[in-house]
């Protein structure tokens, strides 16, 4: 076998090894849908590694010749597809197919010159430097923030493209040769060798990207409250926690509001649980509707929620909350009939120097405890020298699951 021949076998198993990789991807991480995309393209590798073994035997190589131009193009445009869905960009589907329309007809009819030509070289290749160019268009239109691994494929795809323009300037300097010669020739060792380099290099970035999210789709799922579409416990105070050691440290105001479902457990008695799921739902479809994109939300537990709102004083936090408050008390849930309203309780307190997230909570949950005694239905803004009540159960006791609902 010869040495392109040989780097041609182990490309058949590199890229048969990626195929099965996004395929996994793919089929673990169902969201993850570029995934697919790549799965096929380096299918496509696959099939034209094929072709350019079967190629030396055929006796009228133009039309084999022609399928190992056009299958890797097509390989190329499912992986730009793929690049495009997941960075949730609509795939340039008019881009593709011009390129797949001028670049055909236009191997065709350079099929009788000689494939030493200079020209012949540059036309062959231009598709591909087109398309590499189409896929770093994608990651540039991206309106997700790219980060480092992100910007290091961009690279990749930049730098993969300049060998299709380097590819004319080698057939110039190492003398073409027949399709039916490329496995025997020096050009074919070194195009191999290139595309090995490239093929490893870019499917590696591009798995790591692919794999990445799906971690951190995995990682948003297993913090999302099914039932209110907003943070668990468990995501809140990682998030919260976090934003409140970034805002003491930059000395940046941040407030914390809890809200309460009143006559929650009346609810759920008179009118079944189901009633009062419908109710846990809308009631964190406002909370997050009104909430600016900065903003923590999450359900603790129960009928119990909780904002943390960075950049925002006591009277910032209040507004906020009373939208949600009057937002919420004029929904009509069918489930309750028409006659029946629903309200909330809402308690507001501000982050001290030295907080951590419980001491911040307890004080917003003396608030709303207030909020509570005085009628329920309203916001109440935590006093700096008010401690909790005694009688008002603490927070963590509250969210421990042996709580009663506050009625």
């Amino acid at each position: 076998m010869s040495a392109a021949g040989f780097v041609l076998a182990i490309n058949v198993f590199v890229a048969a090894l990626f195929a099965a990789a996004f395929a996994v991807v793919a089929w673990r991480t169902r969201t993850v849908i570029g995934a697919r995309w790549l799965s096929l393209a380096y299918g496509m590798g696959i099939i034209n590694a094929v072709l350019e073994f079967a190629l030396p035997a055929q006796a009228d190589p133009r039309w084999m010749s022609l399928a190992v131009f056009t299958v890797p193009l097509l390989g190329f445009a499912a992986c730009i597809a793929g690049l495009a869905r997941h960075y949730g960009v609509a795939p340039p589907w008019r881009a593709i197919a011009g390129l797949l329309a001028v670049s055909v007809p236009a191997n065709i009819a350079i099929e009788s010159q000689s494939s030493s030509s200079f020209v012949h070289a540059a036309i062959y290749q231009a598709p591909y430097f087109f398309g590499h160019m189409l896929a770093a268009a994608v990651l540039l239109r991206s309106r997700r923030r790219l980060d480092a691994l992100d910007i290091t494929l961009l690279v990749f795809l930049l730098f993969s493209s300049l060998q299709y323009v380097a590819k004319p300037l080698l057939v110039a300097g190492l003398g073409a040769v027949s399709a039916q010669d490329y496995l025997q020739s020096a050009y074919g060792a070194y195009s191999q060798v290139l595309i090995a380099f490239l093929l490893i290099t870019n499917g590696v970035l591009m798995l790591l990207v692919f794999v990445r999210d799906a971690l951190a789709e995995l990682t948003r799922r297993s913090q999302t409250d099914t039932l209110s579409g907003l943070l668990n416990r468990g995501g809140f105070d990682d998030l919260a926690e976090k934003m409140l050691a970034s805002a003491l440290r930059d000395g940046v105001p941040a407030t914390m509001v809890v809200a309460d479902l009143d006559h929650f457990k009346a609810i759920n008695d008179n009118y079944g649980h189901a009633a009062g799921d419908r109710v846990i739902a809308a009631f964190g479809q406002v909370l997050s509707a009104i909430a600016e994109p900065r903003t923590i939300v999450g359900r603790l537990g129960g009928e119990e929620f909780a904002a943390f709102i960075p950049g925002s004083n006591p009277a910032t936090a209040r507004l906020y909350a009373e939208g949600v408050r009057s937002g919420f008390s004029g929904l009509s849930i069918a489930q309750l009939g028409p006659d029946r309203r629903v309200s909330a309780s809402f308690g507001v307190a501000q982050l001290r120097a030295g907080d951590g997230l419980s001491d911040l909570l307890r004080r917003a949950d003396a608030a709303l405890y207030e909020a509570k005694k005085s009628g329920r239905d309203r916001v109440c803004i935590a006093e700096p020298d008010i401690p909790a009540p005694l009688t008002a159960p603490m927070a963590g006791e509250r969210r421990q699951g042996s709580r009663q609902p506050q009625a």
